[in-house]
């Protein structure tokens, strides 16, 4: 069935997601219909090559504030994007795919890879995920629920 004919999940404004694809259970996220691909705070990048192509390793912290609980990961290079932000600067970037979970959906992703220190979200969902059959409620907060305590906490378990 077309995307768009397919039955439409409600998001709030923010809400926690998961990267199944690179180990990352929980992850605070702001939903950005002003964006067009997803963005992840990302460390450490450094690209290399293998015997198939282009590939970046590096670090996702998902807990604010902390980089307790990091998670090193290795993906190829999807793409390479000019990304403005909403304050008119421009940063080229590297997009990878991943799995990414909203709600109780799994689909897959363009993610761009930027440091996000100075923002008050390690991610953003952006419209090229949301058009996978989401719409946002801008009223709403984690209508797909919350982390568990010990992972907002910033602990290990969870």
């Amino acid at each position: 069935m077309p995307t768009h004919l397919a039955p439409r999940a409600v998001v709030g404004w923010r809400e926690w997601v998961g990267l199944p694809g690179i180990g990352v259970d929980w992850i605070k996220a702001k939903i950005d219909t002003g964006a067009a691909t997803s963005s992840l705070h990302a460390f450490g990048l450094e690209e290399f090559t293998r015997d198939d192509g282009l590939w970046v390793r590096f670090e996702v912290h998902p807990r604010q504030r902390t980089d307790r609980g990091g998670v090193r990961v290795e993906l190829p290079v999807h793409d390479r994007r000019t990304v403005r932000s909403s304050s008119g600067h421009s940063e080229h970037r590297v997009v990878v795919l991943t799995q990414l979970r909203l709600l109780d959906r799994v689909i897959r992703a363009e993610v761009t890879l930027t440091r996000r220190d100075s923002m008050g979200f390690r991610m953003l969902i952006g419209r090229e995920a949301l058009s996978q059959g989401f719409l946002v409620d801008p009223a709403a907060s984690f209508l797909g629920g919350v982390a568990p305590r010990a992972r907002r906490a910033g602990r290990a378990s969870g």
